[in-house]
């Protein structure tokens, strides 16, 4: 057998005593990897004639995809939405240091800020993958100022902004280039609001509603228009009420179009969010919960909340591993960290490899 060995193959990993989700059940298996992709071993083995470059033993943990955080606004002493002139480090920074909560990719969110601001900042974040080094950066997520008044929360008032006559060219000289952003919260009631989320979606940038006072209809009127997210679902928005639930009555809404799914991200922190509420919310809309932060609670422990809160990491409830044991439990719902730097072992209840659709949030493609 070749062993396929040169200077312009990538060398193979091979994870061995390890265990991953698939189906709901914990299986314990090996699993190959070259440069980011998931291999099969059986092409791997008969039609590429290959064997493993390295092994590397995880010690019978758990092994599954990482956290993706849509809406992280710093960490450790940085704030994405200081203009400095060094907003790169600051960026790298964090991106080192979620590694150890399971966050292998995130999208830098700036809050409301002045024109000068986001000229600033914006150039200076590009698109950049992850690895060793840290988590990848998939684009600045921006977090107002085309937001409501009534609800903006901890964003400075002097800098909020309504769309004027022409709404994206407004847009574009609030912000300046696009080219580095993903994502993009606003309240959907303001005038012009549905020509900008085409003009945005039609850009490939996601459109998030939140920080608004919209109703249901104007809510379904924007997910029409191309929305496709909720920030921070519960907070920042009108109450849910039974004559008219607001955007939360988007998670059972059925005018959205067809094939069009809604999803959310919630504070799960124990402290912005009611645990019967996030029980709601993803009883309502289960595929819908994507993000569970929003607060300086760190994603991994936003995600044991979660799971303690709406039952997911019950025992049982994912079945059994093959050891006869539950397949996931509280306990396992944790972060393990190895000094050969497993970084994606995150919990379990989560990812299935072959099955998760985390990537559609952003528009992004699943690889395999």
């Amino acid at each position: 057998m070749r062993d396929g060995k040169g200077p312009s193959r990538a060398p193979v990993l091979q994870f061995t005593n390890c265990r991953i989700l698939r189906g709901r059940r914990l299986l314990r298996e090996d699993l190959w990897v070259r440069e980011g992709r998931i291999l099969d071993p059986e092409k791997l083995f008969f039609e590429e004639r290959l064997v493993a470059d390295q092994q590397r033993d995880c010690g019978g943990c758990i092994l599954a995809p990482g956290f993706i955080d849509v809406q992280i606004n710093g960490g450790f002493g940085v704030d994405f939405s200081q203009a400095t002139e060094d907003v790169g480090s600051g960026v790298a920074l964090v991106a080192q240091r979620i590694l150890s909560h399971g966050v292998t990719s995130f999208c830098p969110t700036l809050v409301t800020s002045p024109p000068e601001v986001y000229h600033k900042v914006l150039p200076q974040i590009p698109v950049k993958s992850g690895g060793p080094h840290g988590a990848g950066v998939l684009g600045v997520h921006l977090e107002g100022p085309f937001i409501s008044r009534e609800k903006r929360g901890a964003h400075p008032e002097a800098y909020l902004r309504s769309f004027e006559a022409n709404a994206f060219h407004d847009v574009l000289a609030t912000y300046g280039s696009l080219d580095n952003v993903r994502i993009v919260t606003l309240a959907p009631e303001l005038g012009r609001s549905h020509e900008v989320i085409r003009a945005l979606t039609a850009r490939g940038i996601c459109v998030s509603l939140g920080h608004s006072v919209a109703d249901l209809q104007v809510a379904e009127e924007a997910v029409q228009s191309g929305a496709t997210f909720i920030t921070h679902l519960f907070n920042a928005m009108l109450p849910f009420h039974h004559r008219d639930p607001g955007i939360v009555g988007l998670l059972t809404s059925d005018r959205l179009p067809p094939g069009r799914h809604i999803f959310y991200g919630m504070i799960s922190d124990g402290m912005h969010t009611n645990p019967a509420a996030l029980r709601i919310a993803h009883r309502a809309h289960p595929q819908g919960t994507k993000t569970l932060s929003g607060s300086i609670a760190p994603m991994d422990v936003c995600v044991r909340h979660f799971l303690q809160a709406t039952g997911l990491g019950a025992p049982g409830l994912w079945g059994q591993g093959e050891d006869g044991h539950p397949a996931v439990s509280p306990e396992q719902a944790a972060v393990w960290s190895r000094p050969w730097r497993l970084r994606h072992c995150t919990p379990p209840s989560y990812w299935d490899w072959r099955s998760s659709r985390e990537p559609s949030t952003l528009g992004l493609m699943q690889t395999s």
